[in-house]
């Protein structure tokens, strides 16, 4: 049995009861569905994940960013239980429910812009997505949409489309949806040798304007779409700069500004919205994901003009704003307003920045060390890490990340990675693990680098 405080592994990962499990998943899944951690969930709350063998594991992924108010919290389990209770299904265009309404006025009052708004909900992310494209679309009467390299947004086909990353979400899918143009995204880590920060910044911007001339005529755009941190990207927050610059060009030419915050919102990078840092004000936001703590909900807010465009039944869906995820919704708001999430975002980030600089630190003290901290970067607790076998090339250091990871589920610590080239640790922790289970989880981690560093 380990002597950590809240981590207590006592029957090897997987144990054999999960062993079990994953000899059934191979029998009857298809195998395009990977199991990161395996492992079968008996029960979860707040940062805590006990396995059906009785393993208990610190989760700093957080469903993939759906638990920013953790796993099981009562407030929210109580809501839920309830309004099932009450009922589960109508389709709010058959019998509205007050849910509904409530949620769409309070993220109303959250999201940036003075402008009068609107809000509808959808199931996932990609059809929030989806239907931000349509409102984009039906409002400007243009097909057109410009998407980031870097990018993440779905996996359905037009989401596909606006995805950056080939493999493995679009490899062999396509033919994918037409009138989807790509431009470069300011990460500045990765910029080209000579080039300062503000100089690629600036470069960025000015190849979004060039494309409007050399790949796609700006009367055609209906509107741009970004996440302002990116997420599978590598948790790149987009400079306010480079911001600036797309709200100019989309206000020059009359297209609009997207914003998907699906994996940024809800309070995950010290705001509630990650526009609000970044300067940034959306014509359109996209939520989901810690909107309702895993349960299927997504979600539009945006300018009334906009989303009033479409025509009478032109934007819906059978089971879109389930009342029971609109229950968990609201709740998952009064956790956040309630026990100051949004502070607590901020404070679990400066802990990821002092504990990873200390160890970049070390790392390059070593001599010999076979990875390295590239750079620590994000807003809040949204923070990614990339590591890198050298720091004057930084060249991927993808496979490493994988026998960390490894590492660290082995050990009792659940943990994901994003990036171009899978080669950043990305914090989804949610955001009401304590201090203790913080620092435990991070020992873990810590431990895990440095052995590979070594070369263990």
């Amino acid at each position: 049995m380990s002597d950590t405080k809240s981590i207590r592994l006592t029957a090897g990962v997987p144990g054999p009861i999960s062993k079990e499990l994953m000899a059934k998943k191979d029998a009857l899944i298809a195998d395009a569905f990977s199991i990161h951690v395996p492992v079968a969930i008996k029960e979860a709350h707040g940062a805590l994940v006990t396995d059906v063998d009785g393993n208990v594991f610190i989760d700093l992924a957080g469903g993939l960013g759906c638990m920013n108010v953790g796993h099981s919290h009562p407030h929210v389990v109580k809501a839920i239980q309830e309004s099932a209770a009450n009922f589960t299904h109508t389709d709010f265009s058959v019998i509205m429910y007050d849910s509904y309404l409530k949620l769409a006025e309070r993220l109303i009052a959250k999201a940036p812009g003075s402008f009068a708004k609107r809000a509808c909900f959808f199931n996932a992310g990609a059809e929030a997505v989806e239907n931000a494209i349509k409102f984009a679309r039906k409002f400007t009467g243009r097909q057109a949409v410009i998407a980031l390299e870097g990018a993440f947004h779905g996996r359905t086909n037009l989401t596909m489309a606006l995805t950056s990353k080939v493999k493995p979400y679009k490899e062999g899918f396509g033919p994918f949806a037409p009138e989807i143009y790509r431009v470069p995204a300011p990460y500045t880590y990765r910029r080209p040798t000579g080039m300062t920060e503000a100089e690629y910044v600036k470069f960025c911007g000015d190849a979004l304007e060039r494309a409007l001339t050399t790949h796609v005529a700006p009367s055609n755009v209906a509107a741009i779409i970004l996440e302002p941190v990116q997420g599978e990207g590598g948790f790149v927050p987009l400079h306010p700069d480079y911001l600036a610059k797309v709200q100019e060009l989309a206000k020059k030419h009359g297209f609009l500004v997207i914003a998907d915050e699906i994996q940024a919102g809800f309070g995950r990078t010290g705001t509630f919205f990650a526009s609000e840092q970044l300067g940034l004000v959306p014509d359109l936001i996209c939520v989901g994901k810690s909107i309702a703590v895993g349960l299927p909900l997504s979600g539009v807010i945006g300018r009334k003009d906009v989303m009033d465009a479409p025509g009478d039944s032109a934007i819906g869906g059978t089971y879109v704003g389930n009342p029971v995820a609109c229950a968990a919704a609201n709740a998952v708001l009064d956790v956040i307003e309630n026990e100051n999430l949004t502070e607590r975002a901020n404070e679990i980030g400066d802990v990821f920045r002092k504990r990873f600089g200390a160890l970049a630190n070390r790392l390059e003290g070593m001599g010999g060390a076979r990875i390295h901290v590239g750079e620590i970067r994000g807003l809040g607790a949204m923070i990614g890490v990339e590591l890198v076998r050298d720091l004057a090339t930084k060249e991927p250091a993808a496979a490493e990340i994988n026998t960390i990871m490894e590492k660290c589920i082995n050990r009792g610590v659940i943990i994901v990675k994003c990036g171009y080239y899978g080669q950043t640790l990305r914090m989804l922790v949610p955001l009401v693990i304590t201090m203790d289970q913080l620092a435990e989880a991070l020992d873990v981690l810590e431990q895990a680098i440095v052995e590979v560093a070594q070369g263990k």
